[in-house]
């Protein structure tokens, strides 16, 4: 509904309980709107419900231990205020004209409470004398235009003309304020929204107010939406405050656009509809249109004033640009002499893959490496990056990006070869970037640009980069081909050392990705990367601490649909990040350099449950996924022997998977384990086969004794031909290998493997992934099951 759409807008979190009162009130309002429910009912149940709702809301939020004594006072106010309001607002239909005095005193208590709680609220800001003056040129104009609104559309009758004007000038004032809040450079702050929501409801009451001639009128619907609007975002944008608390981070850049738009739409709506209705426009129409003249000429004369200083400061960056870049070129930092030392191995107990998390006060490092203290003998001069990122973002609209380069490919060569790499490195990134561009070093394998181009112009200077430092680079001795990984943030207002976290982040996310890449930073980019310093930081010590367990999934011949085996999946109970699955785990234990130890305790595990299994007449097979990093290893068979001989399970009841995407790359050597495994007699199979010539090809010389192919090579061509099923069929029964349909989640994938001859399927359609004792349970119900 409209209602419930700004709660995700404005509130980077869930709210529920307000976006379904806010749908419910939009069903209200229509009803009302076309006669069938009274306007009296309609104000009283939707503004009743909004109050409710809040003050619940409120009230937990007082009622909660961990909030300190000023959130809970914040609290305790702001829920007397949704309160105060909700009752005023269903008075007001029924008041009559001796209670008008009642209604003044109780929309002054509603301002006199939401300021006082507004004051306790944490993440409050105080700005500048400045900005409050900029903020009030700024929104003169636009309030203007919504006053001179508010006296065109508010009606004539019973209500004299000083009245109207004084609510339209209220109506102006509270509008334009509530605006800026929600649009404002911290509009998604919890206290921004909180004092958004609280000039919604004081401007619903006032509009309220002015319509009290025609109670059962639909025009009294028009305060519904503020003052429900309002009391909700009161409540979402106090919790918000205090689960933030004081260091809640704000927007660095205001959404002007609503400012500008919003306030000239309703007004050319209200000047149509004021015309449309035969009226003209009077004196006082015409003196606040002339009013927001003012307002808009101390705009732009502010606006002149601030480029002049921005272009003033823009000619100060360039100069410092060039003192910097000439202290660069001097062999301070590119001479033999003042070139760290290579950094010490890794030690294996830490975390890999993203690297080390960034900590205030260190340089950033590459991949594989810890931090380097900042000042610590980098080779680059980070207080001078630091400066250029200060000096773009010293600017009323900040522009530009810092790209971090990382090169990737010298670490098996000396010091000197790795100082001639970078030199040569540095030479063919000057000769891309612009002349006002920063470039310094950062690490002993990369170095940063800091430019004042936008964030378009910066992304290409990241390809243009990528595509310079690709070529191999002759140095003395050796012809070397490195990688690159490029990580962009934009300057937008942030600290320096915010961007500088935020470049480290997308570089590192250029180096999970497989390098040779540019990544920009974005706030998702971020909650993945955290993501992925968990999952590396509670990983290591899983096994021993017992969390790793396993489902199967059972395996079903389609003629008769018995089960034959089950394929052991992999899961990660993990007490803090929940339970994890393998296409997550996986790729952070290569590497961490553990995938070895996972897939032997899956091995172990499934072999033992194998062994459970085969008690009395059943004869299944239990299929175990292993990677080909594991399997290539030189004493893999032999390992598998010794697992099966400990369990006493035979060996033709035990499947070894493997990838066929992964068997390309060390083809001769997969062929030879695969073989020495059917010599013991394991069987074999190999995964996600997709119908291409290469694979096809590549078929003949693999040892399988199975075939496991996905569901589009199952269901209908787009181009009208037959299933490549029956390609992969035929193919199979000449090399001897049985075809498992995997991944069938529907009866018509299942049929169309039947009908394409496969002879085994699995699939939700078929079988969920389950414990042991429910699949056990589920072999019960065969009791014939037997292969």
């Amino acid at each position: 509904m409209l209602l419930a759409y700004p709660f995700r807008v404005l509130v980077p979190r869930r709210a529920a309980p307000e976006a379904a009162t806010s749908t419910a009130v939009t069903l209200l309002l229509l009803a009302g709107a076309f006669g069938l429910v009274p306007s009296p009912v309609v104000i009283a149940l939707a503004v009743g419900a909004g109050a409710t709702v809040a003050g619940v809301r409120l009230s937990r939020l007082a009622g909660r231990h961990s909030a300190g004594p000023s959130p809970r006072v914040a609290s305790v106010l702001l829920d007397a205020t949704v309160v105060t309001a909700g009752l005023t607002a269903v008075v007001l239909p029924l008041a009559a004209p001796g209670l008008s005095v009642a209604v003044l005193v109780g929309s002054l208590a509603v301002a006199v409470l939401a300021a006082c709680g507004l004051r306790r609220l944490p993440g409050r800001t105080r700005p500048s004398p400045g900005a409050r003056l900029r903020r009030l040129v700024e929104s003169g104009g636009p309030a203007v235009g919504v006053a001179l609104t508010g006296w065109l559309l508010l009606p004539r009758d019973g209500l004299s003309d000083p009245a109207r004007l004084v609510t339209s000038l209220a109506l102006g004032g509270l509008g334009m304020a509530a605006l800026d809040a929600l649009s404002g450079p911290r509009r998604h702050s919890g206290a921004a929204v909180c004092r958004g929501g609280v000039l919604l409801t004081l401007g619903g009451l006032v509009l309220s107010a002015a319509l009290p001639s025609a109670p059962a009128g639909r025009v009294a619907l028009l305060a519904v939406p503020p003052l429900v609007f309002g009391m909700l975002l009161v409540a979402v944008g106090a919790q918000v405050a205090v689960d933030a608390g004081a260091g809640e981070p704000a927007q660095p850049v205001a959404a002007a656009w609503p400012r500008a738009v919003l306030p000239a739409a309703v007004l050319l709506l209200a000047a149509g509809l004021h015309l449309a209705a035969g009226h003209a426009l009077d004196r006082t129409s015409v003196v606040l249109a002339l009013a927001a003249v003012p307002p808009l000429m101390v705009r732009e004369l502010f606006r002149v004033g601030e480029a002049s200083t921005t272009e003033r400061r823009a000619a100060h960056r360039r100069r410092a640009a060039r003192g910097v870049r000439h202290r660069a070129e001097q062999p301070r930092w590119l001479g033999r002499s003042e070139l760290p030392p290579a950094p010490p191995a890794r030690d294996p107990t830490t975390a890999s893959g993203v690297g080390a998390a960034w900590q205030p006060g260190a340089a950033w490092s590459t991949l594989d490496r810890r931090p380097v203290p900042a000042g610590g003998g980098g080779p680059g001069d980070r207080a001078a990056l630091l400066d250029a990122l200060a000096a773009i973002g010293d600017v009323p609209v900040p522009t530009g990006a810092l790209l971090l380069v990382d090169l990737h490919g010298t670490d098996s060569v000396g010091p000197t070869v790795r100082e001639d790499v970078l030199a040569e490195a540095v030479h063919r990134a000057r000769a891309v970037i612009a002349p006002d561009d920063l470039v310094t070093g950062c690490t002993g394998t990369g170095f940063a640009v800091v430019t004042a181009a936008g964030p378009v112009l910066a992304y290409a200077l990241g390809t243009r980069l990528l595509a310079a430092l690709s070529p191999p680079y002759s140095v003395p001795g050796v012809v070397l081909r490195v990688q690159t990984s490029i990580g962009l943030a934009e300057v937008s207002g942030a600290g320096p050392a915010d961007v500088l976290r935020q470049a480290e982040l997308a570089r590192r996310r250029a180096v999970q990705l497989g390098r040779d890449r540019v990544e920009w930073y974005d706030a998702f980019l971020e909650e993945q990367l955290v993501r992925r310093l968990d999952l590396e930081r509670e990983l290591p010590g899983a096994v021993a601490r017992g969390e790793l367990d396993l489902v199967y999934q059972p395996v079903l011949d389609l003629a008769d649909g018995q089960p034959v085996g089950a394929e052991a999946l992999l899961r990660w109970r993990s007490p803090v990040l929940g339970t994890v699955l393998p296409a997550e785990l996986l790729p952070v234990a290569e590497d961490l350099d553990l995938v070895g130890e996972l897939e032997w305790w899956v091995l172990d595990r499934a072999c033992r449950q194998l062994s459970n299994w085969s008690v009395g007449v059943r004869e299944l097979w239990m299929a175990v996924n292993v990677t080909t990093r594991e399997l290539t290893t030189p004493d893999f068979v032999q390992r598998a022997a010794a697992v099966l001989a400990a369990y006493g399970v035979p060996p033709e009841r035990l499947v070894v998977e493997v990838s066929e995407p992964r068997v390309a790359a060390d083809l001769s050597t997969v062929v030879a384990r695969l073989a020495g495994l059917r010599s013991l007699g394991v069987r074999t199979a190999l995964d996600d086969f997709r119908a291409e010539h290469a694979s096809l090809a590549q078929l003949r010389r693999l040892p399988i004794d199975l075939l496991k192919v996905g569901p589009e090579l199952v269901g209908a061509r787009s181009d009208g031909q037959p299933p490549l099923i029956d390609v992969v069929v035929n193919v199979g029964e000449r090399l001897g290998v049985e075809i498992v349909a995997e991944e069938l989640e529907s009866p018509t994938q299942v049929e169309g493997a039947r009908r394409g001859g496969c002879r085994f399927g699995q699939g939700f359609a078929l079988a969920r992934p389950a414990t042991a004792e429910r699949v056990e349970a589920y072999f019960e119900e065969f009791p014939s099951a037997s292969r």
